[in-house]
């Protein structure tokens, strides 16, 4: 089994690279909004009843993920690097898939705010996340925490070994994945004899 962490701050593209990844690989893509999503028909995310809920289903999809026979797990997730809990939060999704026998691959997403504020209104974002539709609060949600979070890893700060860092400024989110797959070699033998 594999698990893919694809990470960077909102509208650097993570969604769009796992659908890529997904259909590269076979590997499911659960997206962060699925949950958020989900949740926010009923609480506000920023809300406590939110966040316990989001992190709920996450949790129990995680697990059951982890112990089950699929071939893995494309996972997109904001991350602060400023912020002890989601380190915490990361090394313990890194602990339960490793001692379910999963590889764990990082991939960090980084381009300029520009290009993120021109991604935050792209037709594919706002098709599945219903939330981000408020373009006007969401632009300033992505300034806001540009200045108050560092959503960005300084060099060497990330030290698991299959990691890489992609500044995706101007590459379609095909080749993102196809330079994903090429450098953690995340074909499947089924999709290998597909390919061939």
């Amino acid at each position: 089994m594999k698990l893919v962490i694809i990470f960077g701050p909102q509208a650097v593209g993570k969604m769009t690279v796992g659908q890529e990844l997904q259909k590269q690989t076979g590997l499911k893509l659960f997206h962060n909004h699925m949950t958020i999503d989900l949740v926010s028909n009923f609480f506000d995310y920023g809300s406590t009843e939110g966040r316990k809920l989001v992190n709920l289903f996450r949790k129990e999809i995680f697990e059951t993920f982890a112990k089950s026979n699929l071939d893995g797990l494309i996972f997109t997730y904001v991350w602060a690097f400023d912020e002890k809990d989601d380190w915490d939060y990361v090394e313990d999704l890194h602990r339960l898939f490793s001692l379910n026998g999963a590889e764990v691959y990082y991939v960090e997403l980084e381009t300029d705010i520009k290009t993120r504020l021109e991604r935050n209104v792209t037709p594919n974002r706002l098709n599945h996340k219903p939330t981000k539709r408020n373009t006007e609060r969401t632009k300033q949600d992505i300034l806001d925490t540009a200045d108050k979070y560092r959503l960005n890893s300084n060099p060497g700060e990330i030290e698991y070994p299959n990691y890489i860092r992609i500044d995706n400024t101007g590459k379609s989110a095909v080749e993102v994945a196809e330079e994903i797959v090429d450098r953690f070699e995340l074909l499947s033998d089924k999709l290998v004899q597909v390919k061939n």
